[in-house]
């Protein structure tokens, strides 16, 4: 037995985060036990453990998943902890020591903000020579600089992060970092020198890309040093007016445009710096995780285009930058330049809008890696230009940064398209994931837009462990609603953007800590986040009121389906649905949130209350959007998908809706229409209520509009627009059509659920307990996940063979349980580890045309023949835009079909679509014998299909 994934407050051994309340959580493996019977917490100030300041005894009580440390923490201090676990079945395990270490907490700042008396838009090096008379035992750097900063001492960096002190509500709260330096420092004389550069503090960026000086016009920084000799005395080295300034080599730079660099340049000007009135207030420890080189790729191709330029081709949309290795003659100007696609062979970034997105270095003829400091850029293809002689792929590596969340979840199936779209959709989390949720990583925006973080944030959570990074996010979001009255505005941070209150986007403030409860089982983030959550819903309770308070919203600015294909105009942005019905629906949803993390945190009477607006929503609802007999007024495929995952829908009526959503779906040439706010749902309602194959449809997809669609055209990342790429290979449009946009990404969040199956459980979060519930589907012939989850690895795996028959494959982690429910299975016909199910000592029940099994931690086989077949017999009586579906069968019927029918199944619609050969054959001469014989061939690819 072995205690894995140790960490406080979510993070592994985190130095100088802010840890008022330390919570320590733990995973256990490698064991044959099913149940943790108890566990003992010790926390010293030494690894050795010989001073031990908390000792929790052997207890019953401590849960793996959050267990409050209950010592009061002192500055500058490092605590180890460990911990011991005792099973049921004898087994025993002590673990390695982990630690936290605090920052300054509320200790007064010696050192001083310090700004340079230069030209503020000059990017500046502060530098400070000091002396330390002794050999070092151990230091730390508490520093923060602005707009964002690198340390180096003694001619190396400090730490391994990027892009510090990071993006947050500058006007709010600055987050100061801790380094660990005792490796960087040396007895004698230290060289200490600080580069700022602009980040989106006073840099161009913000909405519409052309602001700078957002948060301030000055660059500026704090820093003190604290050093403890061998013999135990101290010094501390502060930021002061002694400290001198002096230009850099950077020249430009700004998050947009990239970055100039003169390696030529060496001033010899000396500048004083000046203590700045910006205060300490503000200053707190850091939340950020940080953002590191997570990957490197090495381009696949070096291209020469049909105008002469040269082109490397990462074979990969990814986000950080092109790292090379250079001897080039003094002088000499190397420019790189970034970009998404390529167009008629030519490198392209038209749709990077005013974003100059390019590196421009001089070389001064000495061998040097070569790195932008203060910049990142979103791209695949990478304009080369003054490079000496040959271009040698081995010289580049491309570097893969952001924030450093474990990665926590894996999906793959038969179908290498699907697995695909999977990868990109990781790639999006990787590529938007920068401290800040960002909308996307390439143009003249990256910010942090709610409404994409909101709808991917289930899916972000089984990819990666997100709990810190939404943390800091929630946090951020809080602080910008402070002086909003509870509206959240349309980004956080907020930068210039002066509007909110959309549903949808603002409603991030209660359905993204919602979905990170339900993930990791820490209530922490509900006590965090929930005057935030309860904020926001007040704030749609106000504009009720003051509207006429009908339980309705129909007040205020909605973005509504966002990019939804059945807008009534196809060049705006707005969807076909209601926006009403969209607003009042989160109304509804964030209310009972509200409602429940209130029973969460033992608020009973906001239970009542905010449970009670919900309810009244739905009924409000009910009486707006449906006539008396259960019709939904507006037929669109995203108001069918809201009303149902939403639980807005009466009971009476679910019935008759979902039946709608069906022939609206089949209407639409089973393809989907959706935009931001319905695809996150769309696939996970029809699967909730009898419309696998329907979901399974869209999945499967691959012509407009589909996921597969953007899948075949070569994306690795996926598209803010349905058709950001045309079937020609050009592209859509210029001035909102970023290729790594992650929102429609949210479909992973239905593969791990749906395909896989593996559900959190409200009522025992954090998968202490599971619902183990695949829906498989034939046109896959397997599908396996696994995810990594607070509780502990679970896998699900489903396969068919030749005949039919289904095997199942599960993993349930130590000290957890799940409910699996096996679709259309006879329970007493199942085979559970080679034995039937009364043999195994596992208890079911039959509700339907499912097996609910209770499975205790431990690996399963089961396997058994469905009571339905899931094999599809097509035939001349399958409706023709379901043998469309099938390239074979669709090469069958082409030369039967009557001469200009088009073979597009998104053409065929309505009843055309759905009739079968037969019954065209009524209207069209066929001869029985061709379809008689058509049938034969059908029956024989149906027999090699499956």
């Amino acid at each position: 037995m072995k205690i894995i994934r140790m960490k406080t407050n979510h993070v592994v051994n985190p130095l100088g985060f802010l840890l008022n309340n330390p919570r320590i959580s733990y995973v256990v493996s490698e064991t044959e036990a099913k149940k943790q019977v108890a566990a003992r917490i010790k926390v010293a100030l030494d690894e050795a453990f010989s001073t031990v300041i908390y000792d929790s005894g052997k207890s019953i009580d401590i849960d793996n998943l959050a267990f409050e440390i209950p010592i009061e923490l002192k500055p500058r201090t490092r605590y180890y902890w460990k911990v011991e676990v005792w099973a049921d079945n004898g087994d025993y395990a002590v673990s390695e020591a982990a630690w936290f270490e605090t920052a300054k907490r509320d200790e007064p700042w010696t050192g001083k903000w310090i700004v340079p008396e230069m030209d503020k838009d000059i990017h500046p090096v502060l530098h400070h020579h000091f002396n330390l008379h002794s050999e070092v035992k151990a230091a730390r750097a508490y520093v923060c600089g602005l707009g964002l900063y690198e340390m180096e001492i003694n001619g190396l960096k400090a730490g391994d992060e990027y892009f510090t002190p990071h993006f947050n509500a500058y006007q709010k709260w600055l987050q100061y970092q801790t380094y660990d330096i005792t490796e960087l420092l040396t007895q004698g004389e230290n060289r200490l020198s600080v580069c700022l550069g602009n980040g989106l503090y006073k840099g161009r960026f913000g909405f519409e890309g052309y602001t700078s000086e957002l948060y301030g016009s000055e660059f500026a920084l704090i820093c003190e040093i604290a050093v403890t000799y061998n013999d135990g005395t101290t010094v501390v080295i502060s930021s002061d007016n002694n400290w001198t300034a002096a230009p850099g080599k950077i020249r430009e730079g700004n998050l947009y445009d990239g970055e100039v660099y003169d390696a030529t340049f060496n001033s010899t000007e000396k500048f004083n710096v000046r203590e700045a009135e910006l205060g300490f207030e503000r200053l707190t420890e850091r939340l950020s995780l940080p953002v590191v080189l997570k990957e490197e790729i090495k381009p696949v191709e070096v291209i020469r285009t049909p105008s002469g330029e040269t082109v490397l081709d990462m074979g990969q949309n990814m986000v950080g930058w092109l790292q090379f290795r250079t001897k080039a003659p003094h002088g000499t100007v190397i420019r790189l330049q970034y970009g998404e696609v390529m167009q008629k062979g030519e490198f392209y970034r038209d749709n990077l809008r005013t974003a100059k997105a390019e590196y421009v270095y001089t070389a001064d003829g000495s061998q040097a890696v070569v790195r932008p400091v203060f910049t990142f850029f979103g791209f695949r293809y990478v304009k080369v230009e003054g490079w000496p002689g040959e271009i040698n792929i081995d010289d580049f590596t491309g570097c893969v940064v952001y924030s450093d969340l474990e990665s926590t979840g894996h999906f793959e199936t038969s179908d290498p398209l699907v697995n695909r779209l999977f990868l990109n959709a990781l790639w999006g989390q990787k590529g938007n994931f920068l401290d800040v949720p960002t909308d996307c990583p390439q143009r003249d925006e990256r910010m942090g837009w709610t409404g994409d973080a909101q709808v991917f944030s289930g899916a972000a959570c089984f990819n990666m462990d997100s709990y810190a990074f939404f943390s800091k996010y929630g946090y951020d979001m809080a602080m910008e609603q402070k002086d909003r009255g509870g509206m959240v505005p349309m980004v956080v941070p907020a930068t210039n953007v002066q509007g909110g209150g959309s549903s949808a986007w603002a409603d991030a403030a209660t359905i993204i800590p919602w979905n990170v409860y339900l993930h990791y089982g820490d209530k922490a983030i509900l006590e965090q986040q929930f005057e935030s959550m309860k904020s926001w819903v007040d704030f749609i309770i106000r504009a009720d009121e003051e509207s006429g308070a009908r339980r309705l919203w129909t007040t205020g600015f909605h973005f509504g389906d966002w990019l939804a294909l059945d807008g009534p105009d196809p060049e705006s942005p707005m969807g076909g649905t209601d926006t009403e019905f969209i607003a009042s629906a989160y109304y509804r949803y964030s209310s009972l949130i509200v409602a429940k993390a209130a029973t969460v945190l033992g608020k009973t009477e906001l239970y009542k209350y905010y449970e009670g607006i919900s309810e009244a929503v739905k009924k409000a609802m009910e009486d707006e959007f449906f006539s008396k007999n259960g019709r939904l007024a507006i037929d669109t495929q995203t108001a069918y998908a809201v009303a149902l995952y939403m639980d807005i829908v009466p009971q009476k009526y679910k019935a008759r809706v979902t039946d709608s959503f069906r022939k609206r779906l089949k209407t639409d040439g089973k393809h989907l229409r959706t935009g931001f706010v319905g695809t996150p749902y769309l696939t996970n309602a029809l699967s909730a209520n009898g419309s696998n194959d329907l979901a399974y449809t869209l999945l499967l997809n691959d012509d407009f509009p589909s996921w597969l669609y953007a899948v075949k055209l070569g994306a690795t990342t996926i598209w803010e627009r349905w058709n950001s790429i045309m079937a020609d290979g050009t592209i859509s449009s210029t001035g909102m059509n970023s290729l790594n946009h992650y929102a429609y990404g949210a479909i992973a969040e239905w593969m791990y659920r749906t395909v896989a199956g593996i559900n959190p459980l409200e009522e025992s979060p954090g998968f202490r307990q599971a619902l183990l519930a695949p829906q498989p589907d034939n046109r896959l012939k397997w599908a396996k996940a696994c995810v990594q989850t607070a509780a502990g690895t679970y896998r699900s795996e489903w396969s068919f063979d030749n005949t039919g028959n289904l095997y199942f494959v599960f993993e349930i982690p130590f000290n957890s349980i799940a409910q699996v429910r096996l679709p259309r299975a006879d329970i007493s016909l199942l085979t559970i580890n080679n034995m039937s199910l009364e043999t195994s000592g596992i208890t079911g029940t039959q509700q339907g045309d499912e097996a609910y099994l209770d499975l205790e931690s431990g690996h399963y086989m089961i396997h058994y023949t469905p009571t339905k077949s899931y094999i599809t017999a097509l035939s001349t009586h399958t409706p023709l835009i379901e043998l469309l579906y099938h390239t074979e069968a669709k090469t069958l019927i082409a030369n039967l079909l009557p001469h200009g029918m088009e073979l597009d199944p998104s053409i065929l619609q309505g009843s055309i679509g759905e009739a079968s050969l037969r019954d065209l054959s009524a209207y069209y001469p066929m001869k029985a014998e061709m379809l008689d014989d058509l049938d034969a061939k059908l029956a024989e690819l149906s027999k090699a299909n499956n």
